[in-house]
């Protein structure tokens, strides 16, 4: 792929390729509704040729949209909630800064020190957020021994 213009010699439009990898990224829609979509627009754009655009493509629109993304600031507030998908019951993590960007975001079957820790493993990870300086849990027990056994991880790797 050549890396300065990765969409050269291509069968379709660039702007075409584009969309339909943007909307799939961004919208719950499958290859199929975006090959249906296309061909209301009397473009015939196979599902799989989309499959492919996306698994090509998403890496690279990656890397060129993460210096454009907004960093969270160092207070978090984490909270969950038990929401109902696809007819089974989940927990659904989630934390956000103060002005209400959301961090990230979790769905486990059971509540728990281990979920809570991945939780919190998962949004210390991620490469938009600033390291939380305080982070405000509600009272679920789980999140004080979750967060000090990351802090001891941590200690260990770097000893």
């Amino acid at each position: 792929m050549n890396s300065k213009n990765p969409l050269k010699w291509r069968h379709f439009k660039k702007e075409i390729i584009l969309l339909n990898v943007r909307w799939y990224l961004r919208y719950p829609l499958s290859y199929r509704d975006l090959e249906e979509m296309m061909l209301e627009r009397n473009l015939e754009v196979d599902h799989t040729t989309i499959f492919c655009w996306v698994q090509a493509y998403s890496p690279e629109i990656e890397k060129r949209f993460k210096p454009h993304v907004i960093k969270t600031n160092d207070s978090w507030t984490t909270d969950e909630t038990y929401i109902k998908i696809r007819g089974k019951w989940e927990y659904l993590y989630r934390a956000v800064d103060l002005r209400g960007n959301t961090i990230d975001f979790l769905l486990r079957a059971k509540r728990g020190k281990a979920a809570a820790k991945r939780f919190c493993q998962k949004a210390l990870k991620a490469s938009h957020n600033v390291t939380a300086r305080v982070i405000t849990v509600d009272k679920n027990a789980a999140y004080p021994p979750a967060i000090q056994q990351i802090k001891d991880d941590k200690i260990m790797a770097d000893a």
